[in-house]
């Protein structure tokens, strides 16, 4: 991306948004090929708490009477000589009739000239008298080698300064999409907690990167104990899932596969989806980011819910290979195409902006998403490409319910020789592995206030005390099941073995 900026500004783009929240660093990168090029242009930069002031200079309460949007720019354009002007935090501003009209202005003046205006944000907001104006480009997140850079000064006022290569290699990974003053500070809180740095430090490191995510308040680090072998059933998933646990090797690009894309879990609520999900982070030994739509949007600003989710993605690939759950698609996405006429096309732009992302993704960012009202999806989720697979997760067959309630119950007690779990999974016909959980917890919560064992009689009493979904919903669960029966692929291995045989 550094190239990319130098060669628009050898190119004489007149105009540059530079989406980062890394201000210092762009500012560095912009000031080095200022003075690699062979006009050797001068830097300037602008904030509306000290006008414009040529990079390097102290900073002074004032400067060229510049501290106003419309003035700096006017300056800008009154200057002769070639010049890189920055200007920082510009959006809350840019949308004024003024403040545009002046761009404009600048861009006109700006012709055949070497000066170029770059609007550094965290936060893109281009007016639509810009758009065909303004080229917008991501500044990336520090690499390995400027994170060496970073651990290198560290290390130089640590006790330990010399650091042997897997150790280095493991605390540098450790810090990926971090920024470099974000790498710096985590750096010195694991050489505070250790008194050193040396590759036992990494937890700390992969800790506290967990908080700075965290922090995103839209990326959620998860960490999940139970493992695939605690989800009944889903052979046929757990099949495909185990078959690609190395497909972000380089063994797997040396093979000639390419990187998995994604895949869509669609099927009836409490049936397992979201456990899958999230085990398989376990069964690949990747982490397991989870995206929530619900804190993408936000209608604070004009454009900060299309920032939330491109620096959430932006997050996520930087730290790849990574696992990105989004639970329930349905509803983030649900009518996103068609939502113009209430919420300003907020809606349809995240949309857009995600399928594009997903279809243009080179980093091994792997999509697990779930789904229970197929109906909802816009139909561009479902065409070949965007996912690897589609998966239906119908309700749990009797031999399943037997291995489910194995599960459940071992988890409760060490003997489970004493249940009939051939019984079991007959009487709950039609519960779905999470209906068979809570059965199982009613019944032991009455045995409990009668101060005693709970057994086979009160999981079977509780069982027939609750209406499953399956009934209460009849026509919901027919549709899903009738749509995906010709679309998506078993996760059951009876039901996958069966349709084979048919096919």
């Amino acid at each position: 991306m550094k190239e990319e900026l130098n060669i628009l500004i050898q190119a004489q783009y007149p105009l540059i948004y530079l989406l980062t929240p890394e201000e210092e660093r762009a500012e560095q990168a912009i000031a080095k090929i200022a003075q690699a090029n062979a006009e050797h242009r001068r830097v300037y930069v602008w904030t509306v708490t000290h006008g414009i002031v040529e990079h390097g200079q102290p900073r002074q309460v004032t400067q060229h009477n510049t501290v106003s949007p419309e003035a700096a720019i006017e300056w800008t354009i009154r200057q002769r000589d070639a010049g890189i002007y920055i200007f920082k935090d510009l959006h809350p501003f840019i949308d004024g009739p003024v403040i545009t009209r002046w761009l404009r202005d600048a861009i006109a003046s700006f012709k055949g000239t070497e000066k170029v205006i770059v609007l550094m944000s965290p936060v893109q907001n281009v007016p639509i008298e810009l758009e065909k104006e303004v080229v917008v480009i991501d500044y990336p997140f520090p690499n390995l080698a400027e994170l060496n850079q970073v651990l290198s000064a560290q290390l130089q006022k640590s006790k330990n300064r010399r650091l042997d290569t897997e150790a280095r290699e493991k605390l540098l990974k450790a810090a990926l999409g971090l920024t470099r003053d974000e790498a710096e500070k985590v750096y010195r809180k694991a050489q505070v907690k250790a008194s050193r740095l040396t590759e036992e430090e990494v937890e700390i490191v992969l800790s506290e990167k967990k908080q700075l995510i965290r922090r995103n308040g839209i990326l959620e680090y998860i960490e999940e104990d139970e493992t695939i072998n605690s989800v009944g059933g889903l052979e046929e998933l757990k099949r495909w899932l185990r078959q690609r646990s190395n497909a972000f090797t380089e063994r797997a690009r040396e093979y000639g596969l390419p990187q998995p894309k994604g895949m869509l879990i669609l099927g009836v609520p409490g049936c397992g989806k979201s456990l899958i999900a999230k085990t398989t982070s376990r069964l690949w030994g990747l982490p397991l980011l989870r995206l929530d739509m619900g804190r993408v949007y936000d209608g604070s600003m004009v454009g900060r819910s299309e920032a939330n989710l491109r620096n959430a993605l932006k997050t996520a690939e930087s730290i790849s290979p990574v696992l990105l759950f989004i639970d329930e698609l349905d509803k983030a996405f649900a009518g996103g195409a068609g939502s113009g006429d209430s919420d300003g096309g907020t809606s349809s732009r995240i949309f857009g902006s995600f399928l594009t992302w997903m279809q243009e993704k080179t980093s091994p960012v792997f999509v697990m998403a779930t789904a229970n009202r197929v109906e909802r999806l816009p139909g561009e989720f479902l065409r070949k490409g965007r996912f690897d697979e589609i998966f239906f997760v119908d309700l749990p067959t009797p031999e399943e319910r037997q291995d489910i309630f194995r599960i459940h119950l071992s988890k409760r007690r060490s003997d489970i020789s004493r249940f009939d779990l051939e019984q079991l999974a007959k009487v709950s016909d039609g519960f779905s592995g999470a209906e068979i959980e809570q059965a199982i917890i009613a019944a032991m919560y009455d045995a409990f206030a009668q101060e005693r064992e709970f057994t086979q009689l009160d999981i079977i009493a509780a069982i027939k005390a609750t209406l499953p979904l399956s009934r209460t919903m009849t026509e919901q669960v027919t549709a899903l099941r009738d749509w995906a029966r010709q679309r998506a692929r078993p996760a059951s291995a009876s039901i996958a073995e069966y349709q084979r045989l048919e096919f």
